[in-house]
């Protein structure tokens, strides 16, 4: 029976995502998932494996190990780490409970602690994973003081993380993007050009503020929304017993790790490299650079320097400090599961050859439907991206297409920009998402609860953005130009009016 290259490589990522929305347990969902893509491998004569042995060797040697083995991802997994140990010094050294304490006096409301949480998450468009994992340990405090659910603070995270990053030109996703043009074109230009035609990640950071100062909530968030939880005020009571950090004490190293990741990821791309010619361009360093190793080795300076400071400002013993790498360790331990899992997963649906099946369909349907491909692609990259939970694979496999097809134009220009908006609205839904695992452990809340309560919203966006791509798709005849203020007019109004027509509905 044949298995790999047919909607066959597509079922065990299904089958995980039905299993982990339906049990709300999503650990024993992703490795039954795994074990599907494992027996589907085997089940097909081409792969070349059979019997139980070959069962095995897929399973753990060829899946487990091999994806946790990959040098960028345990890059991804030292990163978590080293930024879990710095959110334990931090809130050892009493920098969280002294911020909590300074926003007491300047963020008096609900509606501001969302609002400040949106502007970090903007500010810090370097990369999805720093973004996550850092807005979560900051924002906490202050939005459990005004009664922001976990559910809302990880929403607002993810909505913050690839959103944002696909939508600056100085990112590790822009870096990715400009990777994937490979026939001698600027790849950053390209993403530049790209930008104001990214419906989805645009119309994310509108919804978000709509819906802070709309002041009301659908779908399973309003539930969650409206429950007082009792450990607001405990963690007020232990905001006002901890005195002896300052604010300064959470703001510096969380400074000096966006410094640190941003020198990190420009020395991995040849930056600082004399005989480079990079080294006058930090434009093309941030293209060459890679994520993984720059995350790292920026990360690893920031925790060393949080360490001397604290010793220095005597807040922490070296004792103390040394304690707090098994803390961060523990804290990071649950996601780093799940993105072991979801990384395995995802190396089943390639051994698959899923991305092949899709991008078969892509070719297939473009060729006679030119006014309608941006919103085609931006639903089978949303499809993709959701059974993989991958925007970057998605991106390898759909801008090659799209730059083949459409070797100039304006309809390229649109097509990439709707592969990369349809890429990260799939990844944002995504349960088995790296993105919206790490949201889920940034703000502490359970990933389940997570994915449930941000799909009315992102689903919601993607509708407004579908319709959107077909107005600049039929538009495109009138230029880009023309085409583009259209398509943002018709999209903001219809953004507007299913959000009036929501909170009509839902409001009270």
């Amino acid at each position: 029976m044949h298995m790999i290259g047919t909607f066959w490589a597509l079922v065990p990522a299904i089958v995980a995502i039905v299993l982990a929305l339906c049990t709300k347990e999503v650990y024993s969902s992703l490795f039954i998932g795994i074990v599907v893509g494992a027996v589907f491998f085997v089940i097909d004569p081409a792969s070349g494996a059979s019997g139980f042995s070959g069962f095995l060797n897929h399973l753990f040697s060829d899946g487990l190990v091999a994806n946790i083995a990959d040098s960028y991802n345990i890059g991804i997994l030292i990163f978590m780490v080293i930024l879990g140990t710095m959110v334990a010094l931090m809130n050892r050294a009493g920098g969280s409970a002294a911020f909590g304490n300074w926003a007491k006096t300047h963020i008096k409301t609900k509606a501001g602690a969302q609002v400040a949480t949106i502007l970090l998450g903007i500010l810090i468009f370097i990369d999805d994973y720093f973004n996550c994992l850092t807005v979560g340990s900051v924002m906490k405090p202050v939005t459990d003081k005004h009664g922001v659910s976990k559910e809302k603070l990880a929403y607002l995270i993810d909505a913050t993380a690839a959103p944002v990053c696909i939508i600056a030109p100085i990112s590790s996703w822009a870096a990715a993007v400009a990777g994937f043009v490979t026939e001698g074109e600027n790849g950053i230009a390209l993403f530049c050009k790209a930008i104001p035609f990214n419906f989805y990640a645009l119309l994310t950071i509108v919804m978000m503020f709509a819906m802070v100062f709309m002041k009301f909530e659908y779908g399973t968030m309003s539930k969650y929304e409206k429950a007082l939880s009792i450990m607001n005020d405990s963690a007020d009571e232990l905001a006002q017993e901890e005195t002896k950090g300052k604010v300064i004490d959470l703001i510096l190293p969380v400074a000096v790790l966006i410094v640190f990741c941003v020198l990190g990821m420009i020395y991995s791309g040849g930056f600082f490299d004399g005989e480079s010619e990079s080294y006058l361009n930090f434009i093309d360093a941030f293209s060459n650079s890679d994520a993984s190793v720059g995350l790292v080795i920026g990360s690893t300076g920031a925790l060393i320097i949080a360490i001397i400071y604290f010793m220095c400002r005597k807040v922490l013993s070296f004792k103390n400090a040394m304690a707090c790498l098994p803390d961060g360790f523990k804290a990071m331990v649950p996601a780093i599961l799940i993105l072991c899992l979801a990384w395995t997963l995802k190396g089943m649906t390639d051994s698959l050859e899923a991305k092949q099946f899709v991008a078969g369909l892509v070719e297939g349907s473009a060729a006679g439907l030119k006014m309608f491909l941006p919103a085609i692609i931006f639903v089978i990259a949303c499809f993709l991206a959701f059974a993989t939970g991958t925007s970057w694979g998605t991106f390898g496999i759909l801008i090659p297409i799209c730059i083949a097809a459409f070797p100039e134009g304006a309809i390229r220009i649109i097509s990439i920009s709707a592969c990369m908006a349809g890429a990260v609205c799939g990844d944002h839904c995504s349960p088995i998402s790296d993105t919206t695992i790490m949201a889920s452990a940034g703000a502490q809340c359970d990933h389940v609860n997570h994915v449930s309560t941000q799909l009315p919203y992102a689903i919601t966006v993607a509708a407004v953005s579908f319709v959107t791509y077909i107005i600049a798709g039929i538009t495109l005849g009138l230029g880009i130009v023309l085409s583009g203020i259209i398509s943002w007019i018709c999209g903001l109004a219809l953004m507007a009016g299913t959000l009036f027509l929501m909170k009509k509905k839902f409001g009270k």
